[in-house]
C-alpha cells in the first residue's frame, strides 16, 4: 500500500491522518506524514555487530534500507508467529528512510490534535518513546516519537552542539525566542545549542496551544509583543495545537502577525515543504540539522 502524503490535508487544519498498527496486540499510531508505504515482509540481510533492535536490511526498488523491530525498540515480547504475519512500515523523516517491523496495519484515522493527550509523568520524559494517548471509544492509542528510537540506535544522527561551536562566541541574550517542541530531549538539547549560538533567553512550550496563549497574554496584557518576543520556533506534531497550526492562528492574529516563525521538524521535505509556505512560515528547517536553524534564527530575528 503506498501512501500519498502530501495531499490527505489541507494545513493548518489541526488534523492529522494517523496509521494505526499493533505490536502484541497493543495498538499504536504514526502520522500518515511519515509513511512511504505498506509492504509485505522482504528477506532480510543480517548485519554483523548490529543494534539489537535492527533485524537486518532489506533492498527495496534498489535502496537498501535498515529494518527496526519496533517490538525490541519498545521492550515488548516477540515471537516467530508475529514475525511471520508481521508488516513493514517504510518512513522517511529526519531526511532519511527506514522500515518498522510491526505486527499488523490495520486502518486510517483522521483525528484533531486537540483530541491527543500528554501521557502521564512516568512515559513523559527523555527516556521513554510515548509522546501521546488517544482514547478512541474504548480502545487506547499510543503515538511514539519514532524520532527517538533511531536516535537510540544511531546517536550522530541526533542533533549535536557540535554542530555550531564553528561560529564563536556571540551575544545574543537581549534576543527572546519562543520554541513549541513537545519531545523533552529535544526541548533539553535545543536549549544547550541555542545556549550556544548566544540565544540564552528562551522560553520553550510542550504544545502550539502553550505557546499560542503565552503570545496572546502578553497582548492581553497591553505590551508590546514584538519587544517581549522576536522569533517563535515550532515542531510540526504536537499534542493538542500542531505546528503548521500555530502558524496559522499566528499570522491571522493582528496583534501577532509580523513575528517570524521558523518551523523546526522531522518532516520537512520537497512533498510536504508547501504546507509550512501556505500557513506563512519564514523557514522550513529539517531536523537534526540546528546548525541551518541558528543560520536562520540570526537572519529573520527582530
Amino acid at each position: 500500500m503506498t501512501i500519498d502524503s502530501g495531499i490527505l490535508l489541507e494545513s493548518g487544519t489541526n488534523e492529522l491522518e494517523m496509521i494505526e498498527f499493533e505490536i502484541n496486540q497493543q495498538k499504536f499510531g504514526i502520522n500518515v506524514l511519515k509513511v512511504k508505504e505498506i509492504i509485505q515482509p522482504l528477506p532480510l540481510t543480517s548485519i554483523p555487530h548490529a543494534h539489537d533492535n535492527i533485524l537486518g536490511l532489506i533492498q527495496l526498488r534498489g535502496e537498501v534500507l535498515p529494518v527496526i523491530s519496533m517490538a525490541r525498540a519498545l521492550n515488548m515480547e516477540e515471537s516467530d508467529k508475529q514475525r511471520a504475519s508481521s508488516k513493514l512500515i517504510v518512513a522517511e523523516f529526519n531526511m532519511q528512510k527506514v522500515v518498522f517491523q510491526v505486527d499488523h496495519v490495520s486502518q486510517i484515522h483522521r483525528i484533531s490534535w486537540s483530541d491527543i493527550e500528554k501521557p502521564g509523568n512516568v512515559y513523559s520524559d527523555a527516556n521513554h518513546h510515548i509522546i501521546g494517548v488517544i482514547q478512541m471509544l474504548d480502545e487506547m492509542i499510543l503515538l511514539i516519537d519514532f524520532e527517538k528510537i533511531v536516535v537510540d540506535i544511531q546517536p550522530e544522527s541526533g542533533i549535536h552542539m557540535g554542530k555550531i561551536k564553528s561560529l564563536g562566541k556571540r551575544e545574543r541574550s537581549a534576543k527572546r525566542i519562543i520554541v513549541a517542541e513537545d519531545s523533552p530531549l529535544l526541548r533539553n538539547l535545543m536549549k544547550e545549542t541555542l545556549s550556544e549560538a548566544g540565544y540564552e533567553n528562551v522560553n520553550f512550550f510542550e504544545n502550539g496551544l502553550d505557546a499560542l496563549e503565552y503570545l496572546r497574554g502578553i497582548v492581553n496584557a497591553g505590551k508590546d509583543v514584538y519587544q517581549e518576543v522576536q522569533l517563535v520556533i515550532t515542531d510540526i506534531e504536537m499534542p493538542q495545537m500542531d505546528g503548521h497550526h500555530l502558524v496559522k492562528r499566528i499570522k491571522e492574529d493582528e496583534g501577532l502577525s509580523r513575528l517570524p516563525v521558523i518551523i523546526f521538524s522531522s518532516l520537512i521535505s520537497d512533498e510536504l515543504r508547501h504546507k509550512g509556505e501556505k500557513v506563512g512560515a519564514v523557514e522550513q528547517i529539517s531536523k537534526p540539522e540546528i546548525g541551518e536553524l541558528v543560520l536562520k534564527v540570526d537572519q529573520h530575528i527582530l
